[in-house]
């Protein structure tokens, strides 16, 4: 078959252009789960810095800006909460994504502490969904971008992956 014939193959991989690249602080006591999240995103094409503790969370929300932050509950010198309050003292306008293995009861408490102070919580439980990470942070990326949040895993919409672990 001669080569002009050919069709281009189509992919429902979004293009560079459609993409962009978030600022990811990954705030987990937990190396395994420092590591995993943070390789996760950097797949995804996203920036990521790591904090394993609350101080250490809270000096580098001081130092830098972040468009997302992901954050255990349980840290050995805190509670994610304390970093919800300072982050909510430096007005952060980005958003949080707790990774957790509360339980959905304390997830939902920090979800509503969150949202009274004006920041904007998800919740996925431990252990990690990767591939609800992975959407959450490709709708992250498009509305940091003002377009629509459209990702799916499996024809699942990521609304209905997060709404499932809330309970």
């Amino acid at each position: 078959m001669p080569r002009s014939s050919l069709s281009p193959v189509s992919s429902n991989l979004p293009d560079v252009a459609e993409r962009r690249a978030l600022q990811l602080l990954v705030v987990d006591d937990d190396a395994t789960q420092r590591h995993l999240i943070a390789v996760a995103a950097k797949q995804a094409g996203h920036e990521v810095t790591v904090a394993p503790s609350v101080t250490d969370a809270i000096e580098k929300l001081r130092a830098a800006r972040f468009d997302c932050v992901t954050l255990d509950l349980v840290l050995e010198d805190g509670d994610g909460i304390d970093v919800l309050r300072e982050m909510a003292s430096a007005k952060f306008a980005g958003s949080v994504i707790v990774i957790s293995g509360m339980d959905g009861k304390r997830r939902s408490a920090a979800r509503s502490f969150a949202r009274s102070v004006g920041i904007e919580l998800q919740s996925l439980p431990k252990p990690l969904d990767l591939a609800a990470l992975r959407i959450s942070l490709a709708n992250l990326g498009k509305i940091a971008m003002g377009l629509p949040a459209i990702h799916t895993w499996g024809g699942v919409a990521n609304d209905a992956i997060v709404e499932r672990h809330r309970a």
